[in-house]
């Protein structure tokens, strides 16, 4: 039995668990009792294997052997499956390489939970929204309708609309996870949030740079996204996977846009430093494909029971920023 505060009876599979928000849901597990877990990544040559280093889990294995040892029965059974493994980067222009990872490699794991009576948490993604002109309202009988900007948001579209065509939609759940940010991210390079970058950017120059709008309608700066911290986006995720009644779509957010430069100012805030905010050129490449507003409807996320505040973007830079960017800290479930 799982619930919200409490995994400890629970076996748990997290792919992508030494990324960034899989490694947040293996120590938010450890911290509810949980640390029967086998942990599926590909971590190649990058360093997020340090992401791992302070967790607890049972076993680890690499995303290429993960389906060949779960038909085999070489892993057990499972109670829960928390699938956060995928190509995260926007940027991506192998559409080919993403139908496999992201598309391809969901189904197969998804018909292998079903049959498998596991309980299927996937990351979907905010990204399938678009341009936001079809609303952000995680109605699963509005998904024709959306129109994603880029190969990675469509990647994982796809995986939405054929479970609901497939007719399993709600016997799992899916997670549009909007703008998350918080420790743990180091490696993701370009992909990092604009925290990561600007903290060091403050630190070395003592200014951050934002991208100027090329939109009338939008001042330099102004342009608005949905921030969440990393910690509630785990505590949403993991309420979800013990609400039996919880099924289909749901947005992972704050419930509140805020603007690049409100983001800006709590970096500032958190090294105790005057702000000075430079606009820059935004690359050509992303201009088409930029999302100027994301705001998440939690009405759904709300309706499962799910009553917990959601951290202030102030303080949960604050966090971030003092807490684990400037000692270069892990998350750590032995550490409050």
């Amino acid at each position: 039995m799982m619930t919200p505060n409490d995994f400890s009876q629970a076996r748990v599979l997290v792919t992508g668990g030494a990324g960034f928000i899989g490694s947040a849901l293996v120590w938010a597990l450890n911290r509810r009792g949980c640390d029967n877990i086998v942990v599926c990544d590909i971590l190649g040559t990058t360093e997020k294997w340090r992401n791992l280093t302070p967790v607890r889990f049972a076993d680890y294995v690499e995303a290429e052997a993960l389906m060949g040892r779960l038909q085999a029965g070489w892993l057990g059974r499972f109670d829960l499956v928390l699938h956060l493994g995928a190509c995260s980067a926007t940027t991506e222009k192998d559409a080919s390489y993403l139908i496999r990872n992201n598309y391809e490699f969901t189904k197969e794991l998804a018909a292998w939970s079903l049959v498998n009576g596991a309980r299927f948490v996937y990351a979907s993604s905010a990204a399938t929204y678009g341009d936001g002109s079809a609303g952000m309202d995680d109605d699963d009988t509005k998904l024709a309708t959306l129109r994603p900007l880029n190969m990675y948001g469509y990647s994982k579209h796809l995986f939405d609309v054929h479970a609901k065509h497939a007719g399993f939609l709600h016997q799992i759940v899916g997670l549009k996870y909007f703008n998350v940010f918080g420790p743990n991210e180091d490696h993701k390079a370009d992909m990092r949030s604009l925290v990561h970058k600007s903290t060091a950017q403050v630190q070395a120059e003592g200014l951050i740079r934002l991208f100027k709008s090329y939109r009338p309608d939008y001042r330099d700066g102004e342009q608005k996204r949905d921030f969440l911290y990393v910690k509630d986006a785990v505590a949403m995720t993991l309420h979800l996977a013990a609400t039996p009644a919880a099924g289909g779509l749901y947005n992972i957010g704050s419930g509140g846009a805020r603007t690049w430069i409100d983001l800006a100012n709590a970096v500032f805030a958190a090294l105790e430093k005057k702000p000075d905010i430079r606009f820059i050129e935004m690359p050509e490449t992303i201009r088409d494909k930029y999302q100027y507003f994301t705001e998440a409807n939690l009405a759904r996320l709300r309706g499962t029971g799910y009553t917990a505040p959601v951290t202030t973007l102030e303080n949960a830079v604050a966090d971030y920023v003092r807490n684990y960017l400037v000692p270069d800290r892990r998350l750590d479930p032995s550490v409050a």
